[in-house]
């Protein structure tokens, strides 16, 4: 089970962060490539790859047969690689980019609450949050956890999903 859970691990970690780096890299602040919905769908379609970590697992491994509970582990074990190739990639990204994300997007805070039509003192506000914001974010005890946690509980839910559908044997059974 822990070749599989590496394998897709491994691949799915590797399909958010590739596209999700470079986007980043490439993009102009506040386009589509560095929206949040473009970053979700990635990761969505990326952990997809846990249904069909589970289902291998099942089909292959285990006979067509498998229950709730190590249908769920297998996909959190998943989950949780994939994270963690996350967390690496983002990492990398920040240092070969001089950490220019974190100014970029209090940039785009600021100007997004100047858009909205804020007052002055909302928007000292505002700036005052990024600066707090930009402080924590240099912890890295604060900025692992946090980028883990943007990609883990995706994970978790798509592995709920799968843990359920699968252990159903008539469920796409093996042919």
């Amino acid at each position: 089970m822990s070749r599989i859970i590496l394998i897709y691990g491994v691949a799915a970690g590797l399909i958010v962060i590739v596209p999700m780096s470079l986007m980043l890299a490439n993009a102009e602040p506040g386009s589509a490539a560095t929206s949040h919905f473009t970053g979700s769908l990635i990761m969505l379609l990326a952990l997809s790859l846990i249904f069909f970590g589970v289902k291998r697992r099942r089909d292959r491994d285990l006979g067509g047969v498998i229950r709730f509970v190590p249908a769920l582990l297998a996909g959190l074990g998943i989950s949780a690689v994939a994270g963690v190739i996350y967390v690496i990639g983002w990492e990398i990204t920040l240092a070969v980019t001089d950490f220019a994300f974190i100014d970029s997007y209090s940039s785009a805070a600021v100007e997004a609450a100047r858009a909205k039509g804020a007052s002055a003192a909302d928007v000292e506000a505002v700036v005052a949050q990024m600066d707090e914001f930009r402080r924590q974010y240099a912890n890295p005890f604060f900025r692992l956890p946090m980028t883990f946690v943007e990609i883990f509980p995706v994970g978790c839910l798509i592995s709920l999903i799968s843990a359920a559908l699968l252990r159903n044997s008539r469920f796409l059974p093996a042919r």
